[in-house]
């Protein structure tokens, strides 16, 4: 019998999506940064994600207050990949019972500072008690125009970036060997930055597909690919390799571009937009679309198929 980790994350969904039928008041089910439900009144944009410690943060590499801005801003970037904007989260915990009450404090601290960047209210959620500390946030939003979904991208479009990327990458690779500089890189990974103006912008600008770069640059642009039937080609030559990155790339004896195709958490958007659109402001150019070829739709890196890890896996 196939295990979860025979599976992995993405064969997994496939798996049990299927056994989740959709009813009516559904316009964009699972598969997207966000689902998008009809109301009596307009619509509603919903998204969940989960940080577990150990897995996705330690207690020694981030504060309570940056483990909270992180959490909630995994979740509101899920909306932003959507054109939209958040107004509200939910918050799940799980706690030891051990775990001092100052830091629960500071992490709720810091969930409410990164929702009030986008004006969303914490309107409530649930504690129980845990072995490991797990935060759930479940956020709501709306899109002012029709929401951007990863299957709009056609051939001819131009892929472009909004938001740093790779920065959040070296940091964890600093952190993993035990060090804390360069702190530029270290404070990406601890608090990232996201580009909260840039998804209705892009929406607005006329962006035919959308998603944020949470696991990878390479990783997430091919769920671009295969849900938009297309081949996109990634322009390394496109993104300029700051000084921190080239520093971390230098001490670890990595090229540090791997850091931009292959490296998630920063939060940045991807979009495509047709030929010859003026793209939004923040946005730069970094790729172009393709019909699929005979090997289908996919991801490629200045023509060639990439050699190198393209992001992050769960299993």
């Amino acid at each position: 019998m196939a295990t979860v980790g025979d599976l992995g994350e993405f064969g997994l969904i496939s798996a049990f999506v299927g056994r989740f039928p959709q009813g009516p008041a559904v316009f964009v089910g699972p598969g997207d940064d966000a689902a998008l439900l009809r109301t009596p009144k307009g619509h509603v944009v919903v998204s969940t994600d989960l940080l577990v410690e150990h897995r996705h943060f330690r207690q020694d590499w981030a504060s309570a207050t940056d483990i909270g801005r992180r959490a909630a801003a995994q979740n509101l970037s899920d909306i932003n990949a959507m054109g939209g904007r958040a107004t509200a989260l939910t918050v799940g915990l799980a706690l030891p019972p051990d775990l001092p009450a100052q830091w629960v404090l500071d992490l709720a601290d810091g969930i409410a500072a990164e929702a009030a960047l986008v004006g969303a209210s914490i309107i409530g959620g649930d504690i129980t008690r845990g072995t490991e500390i797990v935060v759930a946030i479940t956020v709501l939003g709306e899109c002012s125009v029709a929401p951007v979904l990863r299957s709009g991208a056609r051939p001819g479009d131009v892929l472009a970036i909004a938001g740093r990327q790779g920065w959040a990458a070296a940091g964890l690779a600093v952190l993993g060997r035990g060090f804390r500089s360069p702190r530029s890189v270290v404070a990406a990974h601890q608090r990232p930055e996201p580009p909260y103006e840039a998804g209705p912008l892009a929406a607005a600008g006329g962006a035919t597909a959308m998603i944020d770069v949470s696991d990878g640059l390479v990783a997430d642009v091919g769920h671009v690919a295969q849900n938009s039937g297309v081949r996109i080609d990634i322009w390394s030559t496109a993104f300029t390799i700051d000084e921190p990155l080239q520093s971390v790339g230098a001490a670890l004896g990595v090229d540090p571009l791997s850091f931009v195709l292959g490296g998630g958490e920063d939060h940045p958007l991807v979009a495509t937009f047709p030929a010859g659109t003026t793209l939004p402001a923040g946005f730069r150019a970094v790729g172009a679309v393709t019909a699929a070829g005979e090997d289908g739709p996919g991801v490629t890196v200045d023509g060639a198929v990439y050699e190198g890890d393209p992001g992050w896996t769960h299993f």
